[in-house]
């Protein structure tokens, strides 16, 4: 099919998007991953994501669109909900349409036929890897996919803002010191190329920037103590025994129970832990995912120095490491962590913005300083 958009950041993000799911079509088939989605053409890719921003920067009785479109013929989804007749992908179908259809999961499935690209209906139901553009707000659109293994928070591939195209780059989870957080993030999980299993921190930076109210959450070693020496005695509300809901679960076999039980149970205990984080003060957790603790205040250690200065990059093509001072990055919050970290290097911590940024602060043996990797672009 051939389109011409009229949304300049559709022509020169397509082709780029076009190439990354060849890639990781391939991918799949070299790991013995099943066909589960159509390969998208730029052509494609270019009229959906022109469709899509017209449509956010208009209004339904007074309220901006949200939507989800899924790139899919309906036969490959399971009970999909179709309608009577097609219609035209344009922005007014999709500004009509997106009231039915904003609540988190639901996607409209589009499809083409004779070099027309029409919307057949709704689905929950989407394959791997499968092609999937989302308006958060006006002028906004994030394009994705979903993992390979269904499960999970989908990863991000391209954060379109207007004139402002960030593209993802997936090569630094290869990057020396990249924490497992930050390389799930991106689709990756170590030694497995693919995503065969939850990485649960990811959920919990999900939850945490989804409650809107900013938190930080610390992971320490289980079996040390060590990271007492960098909090503030007392703690404010200390957990007595430690709470091991999400560790017990994760021991579980989700068969015992059925995986979908198993994965709403998870989900729920994830954001309960994620809850603690909105009160003032620090989460702490262990590494076992045990809550040891929440409304922690972070102070230097007595055997550490300031922290001075920490290295910050975010994973997107075309960005550069900065050295900075701590307080560059944020507040009172971010400053703390930064300090955590540097006291006890076995720890990572997550910190969430209320305006919706978010750090993950780790230790980088090779750059000898906190790393703060901004991935805020990742949980969108």
């Amino acid at each position: 099919m051939y389109f011409k958009s009229t949304y300049q950041g559709a022509r020169l993000v397509a082709e780029t998007l076009e190439t990354y799911f060849d890639h990781h079509f391939a991918t799949a088939t070299l790991n013995g991953e099943p066909d589960t989605a159509h390969q998208p053409h730029a052509a494609m890719i270019e009229a959906v994501i022109d469709s899509a921003f017209w449509a956010s920067l208009q209004h339904e009785e007074g309220n901006s669109p949200k939507v989800s479109l899924a790139l899919l013929p309906p036969d490959q989804v399971g009970s999909p909900l179709l309608f009577g007749h097609r219609l035209g992908l344009t922005p007014a179908t999709l500004t009509k349409l997106a009231p039915a259809v904003e609540r988190p999961g639901i996607h409209l499935g589009v499809w083409y036929e004779n070099d027309a690209l029409y919307i057949w209906g709704t689905t929950r139901d989407i394959p791997g890897n499968c092609f999937v553009l989302e308006v958060i707000e006006p002028g906004l659109l994030v394009i994705k996919h979903r993992r390979m293994d269904g499960f999970g928070k989908f990863v991000n591939v391209a954060i379109l803002k207007g004139d402002q195209i960030k593209i993802i780059d997936e090569g630094t989870a290869r990057t020396p010191d990249c924490p497992n957080v930050v390389s799930s993030m991106l689709g990756f999980t170590l030694p497995s190329f693919w995503n065969d299993s939850m990485n649960v921190l990811v959920q919990l930076a999900v939850s945490m920037r989804a409650h809107g109210r900013g938190g930080s959450l610390l992971v320490v070693p289980s079996g040390s103590q060590t990271w007492r020496e960098s909090i503030i005695d007392p703690i404010s509300y200390p957990v007595v025994p430690v709470f091991s809901q999400l560790r017990d679960l994760l021991r579980q076999e989700p068969e015992a129970v059925g995986p979908n039980v198993w994965r709403g149970s998870v989900n729920q205990a994830v954001d309960w832990i994620a809850g603690l984080t909105a009160v003032d003060g620090a989460t702490i957790i262990n590494d076992r995912y045990e809550v040891l603790g929440f409304g922690a205040k972070i102070g230097r250690s007595a055997v550490s120095d300031r922290v001075e200065q920490i290295i910050v990059t975010e994973p997107v093509v075309g960005n550069q490491a900065v050295v900075v001072h701590p307080a560059q990055t944020g507040g009172t919050r971010h400053l703390s962590a930064a300090q955590f970290v540097f006291d006890q290097r076995d720890a990572v911590a997550l910190v969430a913005s209320q305006d919706g940024r978010f750090t993950i602060f780790a230790w980088s043996p090779s750059d000898r300083m906190v790393h703060a990797h901004r991935v805020d672009a990742l949980l969108l």
